[in-house]
């Protein structure tokens, strides 16, 4: 018999829950226990197992998000128009929102389940009356509405879109999203002159001029202790960057760095950039077996430009993933056009999503062209044929 467990924290999750997910350390506990501990102070984690009889076959990961106004558009340059249209998608997105998944980062890590011993059609059912479950839990304890469901991130070959019938009937709206940046490691890629050997000669000498850029400039690679002494300029520099996105739906508090390195041990590395002994920049990284996941940085605006410190990070990130021989570096979200100069591709990303409002839900695909504008940028091809 399939039936299902909510559970309001990590601990209290099953022995077999990491036995099951141990392809993903996204849904690992923990990287689950680093979150729970230093999660943005607007989001709430719920966790669902799946059960057939006693076994666990499935899990998923749930986030309650509260959508400020503030914290969603940041303050840039805009026309009135846009500034208007802003206003109007802030009123209907805000308040609390359900996510399958992990609004921290691009990617499918929401759900997984043993096709062997339960099905998608069964696995997708049970699931989504957890999550009316998980509403109606926090209505009563909290008295907070959810307005918006949300099913995140997932690419165009994944099996859920088989399931047409299941999700027509759930009225979720498929939207599609800005696309993820993957950058696959080649075989015979050892080091990081295998790489540059294959690039066109205009992306080999902008790679030159990026490492002669650091003058000066060294990175290091910061042990637990280093994080917990640096949290404070860590965070102003991540700030510097997130404070200049467009668009964002959480601030990550000051020790989650340090959480995730406390927690994930050496499968969370954090690499300081330092000019003399100043730190000016960061970036860091999860190992996520074969996969190098590429994660928070943040940089001063005094050296990012007169250093590229942003492209010499995309440079280094992708050393590391070549020299550890990982498959595919995840580049993620923003900034695709340099991204793909490096040589990361983009690779389409689809979500689900349903408004309980009647009227809102017909609108939702309308709201998210606005919020996802097409694509602006033009793809790069730095590697010479072969």
């Amino acid at each position: 018999m399939i039936h299902y467990k909510i559970y309001n924290t990590f601990s209290e999750l099953p022995e077999t829950w990491d036995v099951l997910v141990k392809h993903d350390v996204f849904l690992q506990t923990a990287y689950l226990q680093a979150l729970e501990n230093a999660a943005p102070n607007n989001l709430e984690l719920f966790y669902i197992g799946v059960f057939k009889s006693d076994v666990l076959v499935g899990v998923a990961v749930t986030q309650r998000v509260q959508l400020y106004l503030q914290d969603m558009f940041r303050k840039t340059d805009t026309s009135c128009f846009k500034t208007y249209m802003r206003d109007v998608i802030s009123k209907i997105l805000k308040g609390n929102i359900l996510v399958i998944g992990n609004l921290t980062h691009t990617g499918q890590h929401g759900l997984f389940f043993n096709r062997n011993e339960i099905s998608q059609v069964a696995f997708f059912k049970v699931t989504q009356k957890a999550l009316h479950d998980i509403k109606t839990i926090i209505k009563a304890k909290q008295n907070k509405t959810i307005r918006m469901f949300v099913l995140k991130d997932y690419f165009e070959n994944n099996p859920i879109h088989k399931e047409k019938e299941s999700l027509d009937a759930a009225k979720l709206h498929q939207v599609i999203m800005q696309p993820n940046m993957l950058f696959s490691v080649k075989k015979d890629w050892l080091t990081i002159d295998h790489y540059t050997a294959a690039l066109h000669k205009k992306y080999r000498d902008r790679y030159k001029r990026a490492r002669k850029k650091l003058n000066g400039v060294k990175a290091v690679e910061l042990s637990l202790n280093d994080v917990k002494e640096n949290s404070e300029t860590l965070h102003h520099l991540y700030l510097n960057v997130s404070n200049n996105a467009k668009f964002n739906t959480f601030i990550l508090p000051e020790n989650h760095f340090y959480s995730l390195k406390l927690q994930l041990k050496d499968n969370f590395r954090i690499f300081g950039y330092y000019l003399e002994d100043k730190l000016v920049g960061f970036y860091t990284l999860i190992l996520n077996n074969t996969s190098l996941e590429t994660y928070f940085l943040g940089y001063d605006g005094e050296h990012q430009y007169s250093h590229q410190l942003y492209l010499n990070m995309l440079y280094d990130m992708l050393k590391f993933g070549i020299e550890n021989q990982f498959k595919t570096i995840v580049y993620a979200r923003t900034a695709m056009e340099i991204k793909s100069s490096v040589g990361a591709e983009a690779k389409t990303m689809l979500v689900y999503l349903k408004h309980t409002n009647t009227l809102m839900n017909a609108l939702l695909k309308q709201i998210f062209k606005l919020m996802n504008p097409s694509q602006d940028w033009e793809p790069r091809h730095p590697f010479k044929t072969e």
